[in-house]
């Protein structure tokens, strides 16, 4: 499903235009971006959170040049679904 078939669909069934849905949509996704940016945590109760974890440093290798590279510590966005969202797609 893509962003435009989500707004359509959120406009259909709240009766909302199109443009407000999808300004709405747009600035939630800016504000969680924003918070993982600063190192903040988002939480939605019964869907997930969206997280921020720490991959820590490796050895990697390049096999067209036959060397080792290192990779330093980094983080990235994640996103870990609650135990009602798991429940819900696994048919239970």
């Amino acid at each position: 499903m893509t962003k435009a078939e989500i707004v359509s669909e959120i406009s259909k069934t709240t009766g909302v235009d199109k443009a407000s849905v999808l300004a709405t949509v747009e600035k939630f996704m800016e504000i969680v971006k924003d918070s993982l940016v600063n190192g903040e945590h988002v939480y939605l109760r019964g869907f997930g959170s969206f997280i921020v974890k720490t991959r820590s440093e490796k050895t990697a290798r390049n096999i067209s040049k036959n060397t080792t590279i290192i990779i330093p510590e980094h983080k990235i966005p994640a996103f870990k679904p609650a135990k009602v969202f798991m429940n819900n797609v696994k048919g239970e």
